[in-house]
């Protein structure tokens, strides 16, 4: 089997994707306006979908309080150093930087609305 998506109930699904589409390079695939704004986001590569909608609204997470370890959606990232400070000026806000003895380069952000973002640069990439 195969992941086709991912989803993410959040409170304002038309910013949310147009943010990660502007600030992260996703694209959006499909969008279904009725009932839950629902924008399906697909990177470049072509091969993950981020599904981003609002359904029902009175249960979208606090994702501000979750601990980013508890949650957290990943990014490959060449140069953690530079795209967090390009995302930082576009609103993200910066949780910490971890850099491991294997050389592996991670800084955990917050978009706008919360949702911890991590940046990773591996030693040893884990996608092909």
């Amino acid at each position: 089997m195969k992941i086709e998506h991912i989803a993410f109930n959040v409170a304002d699904p038309v910013a949310v994707a147009a943010w990660y589409g502007q600030h992260l390079g996703l694209q959006i695939a499909r969008h279904i306006p009725i009932p839950a704004q629902a924008h399906f986001l697909v990177d470049d590569a072509g091969t993950t979908v981020l599904e981003i909608y609002c359904n029902p609204p009175s249960e979208v997470p606090d994702y501000a309080a979750m601990n980013p370890l508890q949650f957290h959606l990943a990014f490959v990232s060449e140069c953690p150093a530079d795209d967090s400070a390009r995302l930082m000026a576009v609103g993200a806000t910066w949780v910490e930087e971890i850099k491991l003895p294997d050389g592996t380069h991670l800084v955990m952000l917050r978009d706008p609305w919360g949702l911890a973002l991590q940046l990773c640069k591996r030693a040893a990439p884990l996608l092909r």
